[in-house]
């Protein structure tokens, strides 16, 4: 369905609809927030009266003192309070960002460790074999083939060249093949 574009003038009469609710809503809001404000200091904070005696001003201090550490104790618990979920909230931040991903991995370096000292980071004090490696190999003999030895037996290469220089040496060579 193509819809049809709304013209400027009716977008203008909307939004001015819409900011006046708005600012009426906002008047109501502040109202209210100000009844609450004037409702909780009549229940809260009682009209001064100031006592005409020395002994009744005194103990009036003692009551204001007294109001004063109790809110004082309760400001400091809030704050405890909003200090701890503010850590919990950072922490869970720091476990988004990881489980994300989105963080630099830092290049790794090359440690060169021996297989006992491997073993010993990974199982800590449990590990206290230690492992020849080289003790569970077989052992293979070596055999030595005819035409190795033929190769070490042929000698200086100067020899060699010389027998087979001129007509002689070729005249071996041939008849060594046929």
């Amino acid at each position: 369905m193509s819809e049809k574009k709304m013209s400027s003038s009716r977008k203008h009469h909307l939004k001015s609809l819409m900011l006046s609710i708005a600012k009426g809503l906002l008047e109501v809001e502040a109202r209210e927030r100000e009844e609450e404000r004037v409702k909780y200091m009549a229940e809260n904070c009682p009209p001064l009266s100031l006592p005409s005696s020395m002994q009744e001003l005194q103990e009036l201090c003692r009551q204001l003192h007294h109001k004063i550490d109790v809110i004082d104790e309760e400001r400091y618990d809030l704050e405890m309070k909003v200090n701890k979920c503010a850590k919990e909230i950072e922490d869970m931040k720091i476990k988004v960002i990881d489980l994300k991903g989105k963080f630099k991995k830092p290049p790794l370096r090359k440690v060169r460790m021996s297989a006992d000292a491997m073993l010993q980071a990974l199982l800590g004090s449990r590990h206290k074999v230690t492992l020849d490696l080289r003790a569970n190999l077989k052992q293979v003999k070596k055999e030595v083939k005819e035409e190795d030895k033929e190769l070490r037996d042929v000698g200086d290469w100067r020899k060699n060249i010389e027998d087979k220089a001129g007509m002689d040496g070729r005249k071996k060579m041939f008849e060594t093949e046929a």
